[in-house]
């Protein structure tokens, strides 16, 4: 079997930070496993400034695809960058692939297992403890308040990823069950998105949990507009602490500034490597 091009696969963001460290991640991977690994997002990134990106242009997978494809390149895998099986890893990519395929039917695209793993009543019990170790590096002596937020998601079982992580979070940390609050930064609008709730911004109203000190473990991997410095999330902690539904918030660093993520990326690239004969 020809070696394959493998991709490092994100959402995608308009943020410079997000796309360096993306590259960051892929040259990791690219150690880990001895083979290139090319940073590439399924949207948005292309549109970052060149200038703020060292002169080298980020890139999207319809496009970097079809220019291997003209290169006679048919081998490919898809290592996702995503905690859950979000719509743009589980039908979008399928369904660009699908279209490239009635133009090249040989090609042969391998997607691996999304950061969560396959059993998503069971996340890999790594992001939990990556967080877990987040977490005690922030409580200190005082007592705290454990928030887990992420960015909230029209998908059910992506919430349900988020859910159970929380969940192990609380067992990781030696606390009692539903002691960590899971939380969204944000939601769609309408009863039908309601297991987002409650949102990071209402947690103030939750009389049993507001008050005193937060640690909030960000459910995030990459910076962008949502996460990272002068990021919704943060925006939404200083509203939190003007109101004075807390007195003060600590946020965990993102999940991939951890080393154990690489881990991750790692056992995901084998699953589908070795899985095919390699």
């Amino acid at each position: 079997m020809a070696t394959p091009i493998v991709f490092l696969v994100d959402n995608g963001s308009l943020r410079a930070q997000a796309v360096i460290r993306l590259r960051v991640l892929a040259q990791a991977l690219s150690e880990r496993i001895q083979l290139p690994v090319e940073p590439v997002s399924l949207l948005h990134s292309c549109k970052v400034p060149i200038r703020e990106l060292a002169g080298v242009p980020a890139t999207i997978v319809k496009r970097r695809l079809r220019e291997y494809l003209d290169l006679g390149m048919r081998e490919f895998i898809c290592v996702p960058l995503f905690l859950g099986p979000s719509l743009a890893i589980s039908e979008y990519l399928p369904r660009l692939i699908e279209e490239f395929k009635q133009e090249y039917p040989d090609l042969n695209v391998r997607i691996a297992p999304v950061l969560a793993g396959v059993d998503l009543e069971a996340p890999d019990r790594r992001l939990a403890q990556i967080l877990a170790q987040q977490v005690r590096a922030l409580w200190g002596e005082a007592e705290s308040r454990v928030a887990l937020v992420d960015h909230g998601s029209p998908i059910v079982e992506v919430n349900r990823v988020r859910n159970v992580v929380a969940g192990q979070l609380a067992e990781e940390l030696e606390l009692s069950v539903g002691a960590v609050l899971p939380c969204s930064m944000e939601r769609r609008p309408g009863a039908a998105y309601a297991f987002n709730d409650p949102l990071l911004q209402d947690l103030g109203q939750i009389n049993q949990f507001a008050g005193g000190r937060l640690v909030l473990a960000m459910f995030f991997l990459l910076p962008g507009r949502h996460a990272g410095l002068g990021g919704d999330v943060a925006d939404i902690c200083d509203q939190l602490l003007t109101t004075g539904a807390f007195e003060q918030i600590e946020t965990t660093p993102l999940l991939g500034e951890h080393s154990l993520l690489m881990d991750i990326l790692e056992d995901r690239f084998d699953a589908v490597w070795y899985s095919a004969g390699a």
